[in-house]
């Protein structure tokens, strides 16, 4: 089970960027796509008008497809931010009030998988205090998941990238994902298997997919070096998701890479056009 077996959707915050927001759902149908996936679009705002969340969710029906993943707010992505939920102070005040407001919207859509980035660092916060705060923040997250009938994904970024983030490897993201669920009661939190940042980390990828292929509620992939499109880098992707499937793995793959220096329809020929539609 490699490229032409899996269920793939788009990643709209890093693909079809050339267009605006409210376009790229019809873009990604065009170019085969069935389903879509979105960090949290309103990088400045946790609480958009209503007339901003009905837009796009008027574009995402229009356009036929499925929305498969959503991120919780974050802050400024791509950017220095990588996430809200246990920086002390207003921002974790924002992801709070953005809780219900994602789950709504999701649940609107049909979305069953909702992304919580945990957040960076913060010089001269205990990392405990900060930890103890994600907890409590991702237990919200997890009960709004629950109310929608979603999965909370929890995922471990790089450090070469994301030097202040705390969960840069499969098991760090993985134990948060333990204490979640152990918290909150309620076994919904999964890992977020980003093949992509894990490599970058150097992590043994085929032992990541033996131990945590059934803890994991979501993947995602770029080629390695570059984060471009399979084939553009050195990563065996076709193999790794065929390692992935073998082990059980039966959800979605979101395509989360650059086009780089070409339109993102351009940038998906490593797949064939009959591969790109659910089945």
């Amino acid at each position: 089970m490699g490229f032409t077996e899996q269920r793939f959707n788009v990643n709209l915050s890093i693909l079809f960027t050339e267009l605006p927001l409210l376009e790229r759902p019809a873009a990604a149908a065009a170019a085969g796509f069935t389903a879509v996936e979105l960090w949290w679009p309103w990088v400045d705002s946790p609480t958009p008008a209503q007339s901003e969340l009905d837009a796009l969710r008027r574009t995402v029906e229009d356009a036929g497809v499925q929305l498969n993943g959503l991120n919780f707010y974050a802050g400024q992505l791509p950017g220095p931010d990588r996430g809200a939920l246990s920086l002390p102070g207003e921002e974790s005040e924002r992801f709070r009030a953005n809780i219900d407001v994602v789950a709504d919207f999701a649940g609107s859509l049909g979305c069953k998988a909702l992304n919580a980035l945990y957040g960076n660092r913060v010089a001269g916060v205990d990392p405990a205090e900060q930890d103890a705060l994600a907890l409590r923040n991702l237990v919200l997250a997890a009960r709004a998941a629950e109310r929608i009938g979603a999965i909370l994904l929890i995922e471990a970024l790089n450090k070469p990238e994301s030097p202040l983030y705390p969960l840069v490897s499969a098991p760090a993201a993985v134990g948060v994902v333990d204490r979640v669920n152990q918290a909150s009661g309620l076994g919904n939190a999964r890992f977020l298997m980003d093949l992509y940042h894990l490599s970058m980390n150097g992590e043994d990828l085929p032992r990541v997919i033996a131990e945590y292929a059934g803890r994991t509620g979501h993947v995602q992939i770029a080629d390695n070096p570059g984060r471009g499109a399979p084939g553009t880098g050195t990563l065996p992707l076709d193999d790794l998701l065929d390692r992935l499937g073998k082990a059980g793995y039966e959800g979605w793959v979101g395509l989360e890479y650059k086009p780089g220096d070409r339109p993102s329809a351009e940038a998906f020929e490593w797949l064939p056009r009959e591969s790109r539609a659910a089945r």
